[in-house]
């Protein structure tokens, strides 16, 4: 069984970084086209009426100012979570 052994590529420090970007700041050919970025538009969502009411137990539990709110912020925890498994998942496959 062989060992790869990594190579490690010298990355530049965060005043190195601030210091590129400002020697490029004012020149336009350093820089990539505008990107446009729109809003996505809210989504609904349905859920079983036991469920909901559980939710609703939970959200005032939390102190949160409603369901919907309390439901926002677990499911934003909650994908913020599989997305970061999956990056390292991602990661170690590739090593």
């Amino acid at each position: 069984m062989s060992t790869r052994k990594k190579s490690k590529t010298a990355t530049p420090d965060q005043e190195a970084i601030d210091q590129l970007v400002i020697a490029h700041s004012e020149d336009e050919s350093a820089w990539e086209a505008a990107i446009r970025v729109k809003k996505s538009k809210p989504a609904s969502l349905s859920i079983p009426g036991d469920l909901a009411a559980r939710a609703a137990f939970l959200a005032s539990l939390h102190r949160e100012a409603g369901v919907r709110k309390w439901v926002e912020r677990v499911l934003r925890e909650r994908v913020e979570l599989e997305e970061l498994a999956f990056a390292e998942a991602k990661k170690e496959l590739a090593s």
